[in-house]
């Protein structure tokens, strides 16, 4: 990857001034974060740049994923009641 320094800043830059950071991100697409001279982190900025392209019926299988792991103790209790 490819990172053109104007679009960058030092981890103490960032920390200092995030909204210095953030409208780099979105003047850019993105924002590289510097840590002793090295690329270590890249803020983007998920309007231009969006985590992933989902289908709606990818994100419903993305949720119920979520809902079940979450509850899934309620849900064999829950089935084990109805079984009984």
């Amino acid at each position: 990857m490819r990172i053109d320094r104007n679009g960058a800043l030092t981890v103490t830059e960032t920390n200092r001034n995030f909204c210095k950071a953030a409208k780099l991100a979105e003047k850019n697409g993105g924002a590289a974060i510097f840590k002793n001279n090295r690329p270590e982190y890249m803020l983007v900025d998920s309007a231009q740049n969006p985590p992933a392209d989902l289908t709606d019926d990818e994100k419903i299988d993305v949720a119920a994923k979520r809902v079940l792991q979450r509850y899934r103790a309620a849900f064999k209790e829950l089935a084990e009641r109805l079984t009984r």
